[in-house]
């Protein structure tokens, strides 16, 4: 018995650590962010990184994901003689919840690995020791341009993705169930509030924030070796996945269970 609640406190106490460390690694992130120099270059390159190199996989995910969702609906409200439901739920089902969540773990996926596996294998490689010889400071030089980065264009990505999201429900509304397009787009637009909206880009940013900052701390603390760099891969992309769906109930409940 003892042993086991030893195991158990030892796994408690290692969250509690990691959780400080991450804590310490976000402030430090954003104190670098208020203090010169700024490194534009990188942050141009982790703009286009994070951004529109993930247009692609957002565009897709979004308009299979606002098709599928048109056809649930009208399937689930068929029972209840409530078809006609089906671009209001669309809409909100949408902007409120699919578009951001998924947006955020397609980044995480995407970008956090490839932001851990860069970052580690400059360790790695010491080429972030080079940087400190050369008078540069690691978290201000790799970390800071890819956390604004994520920042500024995943709203934009989610924003993005809504759109696409609710296209592709209406496609799939007026070619395959039969709406009116007129009627469709109207209900979608009445539909919708300005919270909605807002809740949806603000998740978006701390999606941003959260996916490209846990690229960075475990790149940072990658072990030695193709081994290191590949645990380092695999925990960022978990933990910025569970962070994400984390926040995601945070900030839903903040926005409309006030």
């Amino acid at each position: 018995m003892a042993g086991f609640l030893a195991a158990i406190g030892r796994v408690v106490l290692g969250w509690l650590a990691a959780t400080g460390r991450i804590a310490l690694f976000t402030g430090e992130t954003l104190l670098h962010m208020v203090r010169p120099p700024f490194y534009f270059r990188e942050f141009g390159a982790a703009v286009l990184n994070v951004g529109y190199f993930s247009l692609p996989v957002v565009g897709l995910t979004a308009v299979f994901t606002g098709g599928a969702l048109a056809l649930q609906i009208y399937s689930g409200g068929a029972r209840f003689n409530a078809e006609a439901v089906v671009p209001q739920i669309v809409a909100i089902g949408m902007v409120r919840e699919l578009g951001p969540v998924l947006v955020g773990l397609m980044i995480a996926a995407r970008v956090t690995s490839s932001i851990a596996a860069e970052i580690a294998t400059m360790k790695v490689t010491e080429q972030i020791d080079a940087l400190v010889t050369l008078s540069t400071h690691p978290m201000k030089y790799l970390t800071v341009p890819r956390v604004l980065a994520g920042l500024i264009t995943v709203p934009v990505l989610v924003g993005i993705g809504d759109i696409i999201g609710i296209m592709g429900g209406y496609l799939v509304g007026v070619n395959r169930l039969g709406f009116n397009p007129a009627s469709y787009l109207q209900n979608t637009v009445d539909f919708l509030e300005l919270r909605d909206i807002i809740s949806s880009l603000v998740k978006g940013a701390a999606f941003g924030v959260i996916a490209t900052l846990m690229g960075c701390y475990f790149g940072m603390r990658s072990g030695r070796g193709a081994q290191g760099v590949g645990a380092a891969t695999k925990s960022s992309v978990v933990a910025a996945a569970v962070l994400i769906l984390a926040a995601n109930f945070l900030l839903t409940q903040a926005f409309f269970f006030q």
